[in-house]
């Protein structure tokens, strides 16, 4: 299936390591708290990024 090989290639990138996958989670936890659970899941994508170019930035 050479076709649905190149498909899946394109749509489905494999991640290097889970290491920076954890990262993300902890640092979504330290983000959305009780205090700041109304921001929409667009606003927050937004703000995990933001937070991981800074952070990739300082190192």
């Amino acid at each position: 299936y050479p076709r649905l090989f190149r498909m899946a290639m394109d749509y489905l990138p494999a991640q290097g390591s889970s290491v920076p996958a954890e990262r993300v989670f902890s640092s979504s936890a330290e983000t959305d708290t009780r205090r700041r659970n109304r921001l929409s899941p667009h606003l927050m994508e937004q703000v995990q990024m933001l937070k991981f170019m800074l952070r990739k930035a300082r190192l």
